[in-house]
């Protein structure tokens, strides 16, 4: 009989397996970005950019670069489309060429680790379950979360008020906040941000301003007004991707909850219809469970929302980007409208493992006790760009703040 392989605490072996397999084992858990992350752009979607669809067509972008190291910036470029008008017949085209104009971001990468201390010799006696391995879920699981919660904060522009046991990342008042951040949480900008009912602004939102059928035609009404509209999401397969542009709406469950009391029972149904009707016939993930969607916005729920007590302080930006600071005039919750190229994620690579992820155990307390951890190499931020207006424009997402039922 073959005797079991064992890989030692502290081996090259348990470092490198290890650090790629508990990296994707965060990835799979996440809830918030798993089905909305794509390729990084390359240089063979020169076609695609052409036609204005900048690679790639997720809302979130992840680039691995293994040559980066710990505090290292990564610029992003994003251009302005060109607006000249044409020159017609024999008249003279030089000297009227259209300039190609852009602006940079850049994104930072830090070190973030948690650990586990899965207890002594006796700790490990006293329970029938393998510790190392419970503690190395546990850390998954941990990893998950507090990438997707990252990635939730940086795309809404604020962390919220809300307070539930699974938050990893710690209210906006905690004073290591910003560094976990790595990059600043950037709040909507002004053409970036839309109310429920009358309300336009943090003020003078009121307890009748809640998520309806009509604020999400209103949003689609937007949209297709921007003079610099937000580009759709482009799911490979869907098959209305040209005629039916796409974009996708998560609420909290207060939201969803307001929105489902104030719809009609018939207008529900078709709600609920329509998001089944655009994915007959193509498979694509985000739309198992119970999503609805109304005039071409997906509407999604998250479980993990951003939310604004009345009274409590939200962070509010101009055009040119100074934050300001306004008191809720009543309780209201962030939804966030999702197109391409939202946010992106950057890693680096992490020196222990050569990987972007880093799963590191080792033997302490004089050989008696294991302690286990999980770092990352990363860092994200929310695109944005100044547009040929000189305002500052919030890429891919719109936030959305509704009133919400007590």
């Amino acid at each position: 009989m073959a005797g079991q392989t064992v890989v030692p605490i502290g081996s090259a072996t348990a470092k490198k397996v290890y650090s790629v397999a508990t990296f994707h084992d965060s990835l799979r858990k996440a809830t918030f970005r798993r089905n909305l992350t794509g390729p990084a752009p390359t240089q063979s979607s020169a076609e695609r950019k052409a036609k204005g669809q900048t690679s790639p067509d997720y809302p979130f972008v992840r680039v691995t670069d293994l040559r980066r190291t710990m505090g290292y910036n990564v610029s992003v470029d994003m251009f302005n489309i060109i607006t000249g008008k044409p020159v017609m017949g024999d008249r003279k085209l030089s000297g009227r060429m259209m300039s190609l104009s852009s602006s940079s971001m850049d994104i930072r990468i830090d070190q973030y680790r948690g650990g586990v201390d899965q207890g002594g010799r006796m700790t490990q006696q006293r329970t029938v379950h393998n510790l190392r391995t419970m503690a190395r879920a546990q850390l998954s699981g941990w990893g998950g979360r507090c990438e997707d919660q990252l990635m939730l904060v940086h795309a809404a522009g604020a962390r919220g008020y809300d307070t539930a046991h699974d938050w990893v990342v710690p209210l906006q008042s905690d004073p290591e906040f910003s560094e976990i951040c790595v990059n600043p949480v950037l709040p909507p900008t002004p053409n970036r941000r839309l109310f429920g009912g009358n309300a336009t602004g943090a003020a003078d939102i009121d307890s009748t301003d809640k998520l309806t059928l009509d604020v999400i035609d209103a949003i689609r009404v937007t949209i297709e007004e921007m003079a610099f509209p937000m580009q759709p999401v482009r799911f490979p397969g869907d098959p209305a991707v040209d005629e039916q542009p796409l974009y996708v709406l998560y609420v909290t469950p207060r939201q969803w909850h307001d929105l489902q009391t104030a719809t009609a029972g018939q207008n529900w149904r078709n709600f609920l219809a329509q998001a089944y009707e655009r994915a007959r016939g193509w498979s694509h993930p985000l739309f198992t469970g119970t999503p609805g969607m109304w005039n071409g916005i997906l509407v999604k729920k998250t479980f993990r929302p951003i939310t604004f007590p009345a009274g409590e302080l939200v962070e509010e930006s101009d055009a040119s980007g100074i934050v300001t600071t306004t008191a809720a005039n009543a309780t209201f919750h962030r939804a966030v409208l999702l197109g391409a190229q939202a946010v992106a994620e950057v890693y680096g690579r992490h020196g222990e493992s050569g990987y972007h992820a880093n799963y590191h155990e080792e033997m302490t307390d004089h050989g008696n006790t294991v302690e286990q951890s999980l770092g990352f190499m990363g860092g994200k931020s929310k695109l944005r760009f100044t547009n040929s207006s000189d305002e500052l424009t919030d890429h891919g997402v719109i936030a959305v703040d509704c009133a919400v039922s007590a």
